[in-house]
């Protein structure tokens, strides 16, 4: 449904200046024309001419301005880059519609629409789109771009509805338990059964929780303090907490690499990352077998890899793996303490280091997780003179 919006102030500003431009370029090459129809050839001030285009191209909004044809006088770069104007033509019938809206009464329009991102693909731009008159003949277009900001509320409002879902669960299971023990309170053996039961059940609160916050600060702000990073000390760091989980499943952790690499960022997060890996490698791992996780350079990366002996991971799934509390196996998952929130955090972690992370996998034949962070580049020391070079 279109809106007739009031009329903006920063609009009317613009909307101004934009005539007044358009009105002294065309003076400009009218009174050129007459000129040069008389046989004097004279020269319109270059300043004054290119009035508009500068004003255009100072915009952060995609800009265009038509003439009584419809036909695009001037637009700024983000109009041609958003797929706004081609072969100079509006290229949407929902905006050319609103331009004839605004012909017909002189209401400015403001519009929200989602449009083809270009003449082919499946890909879609959101833009807040007004249009309005800039002199008697003039029209003006300007769209904002909302394609992101709309993407990021669809990620908040799913992270709650997420969040929702998850929090009920294990405080469902808590208040159920609790019933059960008051009710068995005669029975020692249910009331120790029960209150294992829970404790299981407020731990698995307690991680999700705690991830849920780990989750929230990496995604609004960057990294805060940032050091180099010796590697070998963040995978030693990493082991020794995940040795618990491992050893409850008599999985054996081993670990490596080339050493004396270094990074920088934030050690503690690097630990997080990497400790979120090899839980996840055990979680999904045969009792018995091994985890591996070593790091060694290549080019200009640090890559540390996680190697596991699991159940691996189907093609399709692959790609998920790293959306906030999705789970191969969810059963599985929640019998063992997952969160779904382990990998996504490790994804956030290597962004915010300017890295990324990967994974290979196949059913039945385990998966590997690689995390890949630009090395650390030291400047060479220069080299000391020899004390007798000195003294001389």
């Amino acid at each position: 449904m279109r809106n007739l919006a009031p009329v903006d102030g920063s609009l009317l500003v613009l909307a101004g200046l934009l005539g007044l431009l358009v009105g002294v370029a065309a003076g400009v090459g009218f009174r050129y024309s007459e000129r040069a129809q008389r046989g004097v050839l004279a020269q319109p001030e270059p300043e004054l001419a290119d009035g508009l285009v500068r004003t255009l191209a100072a915009l952060r909004s995609a800009a265009v301005v038509l003439d009584e044809d419809d036909v695009v006088v001037r637009a700024s770069p983000p109009a041609y880059a958003l797929g706004v104007v081609r072969d100079g033509r509006i290229t949407h019938a929902a905006i050319r519609d609103m331009v004839v809206d605004v012909r017909r009464d002189g209401v400015i329009r403001d519009e929200e629409l989602e449009l083809p991102r270009g003449p082919v693909g499946p890909a879609r731009v959101m833009l807040q789109v007004r249009v309005a008159h800039v002199g008697p003949r003039h029209v003006l277009v300007l769209a904002e771009d909302r394609t992101e900001a709309r993407r990021l509320e669809a990620i908040r409002r799913d992270f709650v509805v997420n969040v929702s879902h998850e929090l009920k669960t294990p405080v469902g299971a808590l208040s159920l338990l609790a019933e059960t023990v008051g009710a068995a309170a005669d029975d020692p053996d249910a009331v120790r059964r029960f209150a294992g039961r829970m404790q299981q059940e407020s731990a698995r609160l307690s991680a999700l929780v705690h991830e849920i916050i780990e989750l929230s600060r990496l995604q609004v702000a960057a990294l805060s303090q940032t050091a180099l990073v010796d590697v070998a000390a963040v995978l030693a760091e990493a082991v020794d907490r995940a040795r618990t989980a491992a050893t409850a499943k008599s999985i054996t952790l081993d670990a490596g690499g080339q050493p004396g690499l270094q990074v920088y960022g934030d050690h503690a997060l690097l630990v997080t990352a990497v400790r979120n890996l090899l839980d996840n490698a055990v979680r999904y791992s045969p009792e018995g077998t091994h985890v591996g996780v070593g790091a060694r350079a290549v080019g200009d990366m640090v890559q540390i890899a996680v190697v596991d002996q699991g159940i691996g991971i189907r093609p399709d799934e692959q790609e998920r793996v790293f959306e906030r509390f999705y789970r191969v196996d969810p059963a599985r998952s929640r019998e063992t303490g997952g969160t779904g929130l382990g990998l996504s955090i490790v994804k956030h972690v290597a962004a915010d280091h300017g890295g990324d992370v990967s994974i290979w996998s196949q059913p039945g034949k385990g998966s590997t997780f690689t995390l890949r962070i630009p090395a650390a580049h030291l400047p060479p020391q220069p080299e000391r003179p020899h004390p007798e070079e000195v003294d001389a």
